[in-house]
């Protein structure tokens, strides 16, 4: 019996390694090969990807661009990664299906939580695409979104760094790692910046756990689905 529904959120930055952008192919089969580490009949996996390797809505908006369509460039820069890494995971024999919230029934299934569901209960990793499909929620509110809606347990978030410090640690080698803290801390703190506010309290009002960890480690993310003492949680 399967005792864990878990949502991985990763950033499209994360996706393009040593390129400027677009995506690079070590990385996803990096993951592949991590999430394979997994103890998939005890753990069912949802994934939300960012379309920040592309398209980031909020920085593209203006000079004639409408925030609105600027946000849906940003909503397709997380589906052309959510194809690429299906292919990718399926390629590395981890069954995986995209599910669309943006309506692209040439490229991938359109989202619904039964189908969501149809597809974990047969041990596939599911990875919705496209945010939530409406402009002003980032594809981090959009994560907590689904998580919520497909009964997840927790939120696991990849961030470049292992955790959350008390300040900048690309600035400050000596800062120091939260292992824990509570919604109130990370929403008032002006340190906590790893994910937004709507996230964060949207998270807080339906009492939905998030770590923030490195997902570039390896065993990480086996690690932090089972419980270790890996990152940041936030509860």
């Amino acid at each position: 019996m399967v005792s864990k529904r878990i949502l991985l959120k990763l950033s499209g930055e994360q996706l393009s390694g040593k390129f400027e952008s677009g995506i690079d192919p070590e990385i996803a089969t990096f993951l592949a090969d991590e999430i394979k580490k997994v103890d998939h009949t005890q753990t069912e996996l949802v994934i939300v990807i960012g379309g920040g390797n592309m398209v980031r809505g909020e920085e593209v908006a203006g000079h004639g661009i409408k925030r609105a369509t600027a946000d849906q460039m940003g909503m397709l820069s997380g589906l052309i990664n959510s194809m690429a890494i299906t292919d990718i995971f399926e390629a590395q024999d981890l069954k995986t299906r995209c599910l669309s919230n943006i309506f692209a029934q040439q490229v991938a299934e359109s989202y619904s939580f039964r189908l969501a569901e149809k597809h974990l209960g047969r041990g596939r990793v599911v990875i919705v695409a496209g945010g939530i499909g409406r402009p002003y929620f980032t594809h981090d509110t959009a994560a907590v979104n689904i998580a919520l809606e497909l009964r997840c347990d927790i939120v696991l978030k990849a961030t470049k760094f292992d955790g959350v410090y008390e300040k900048d640690p690309a600035d400050f080698p000596d800062a120091k790692r939260y292992e824990s803290l509570s919604f109130q801390e990370a929403v008032e703190s002006p340190h906590v910046k790893v994910m937004d506010q709507a996230a964060m309290g949207l998270a807080m009002e339906q009492n939905m756990p998030v770590i923030i960890f490195d997902a570039m480690q390896p065993g990480n993310i086996a690690s932090a689905i089972a419980g270790g003492p890996i990152g940041t949680k936030i509860s």
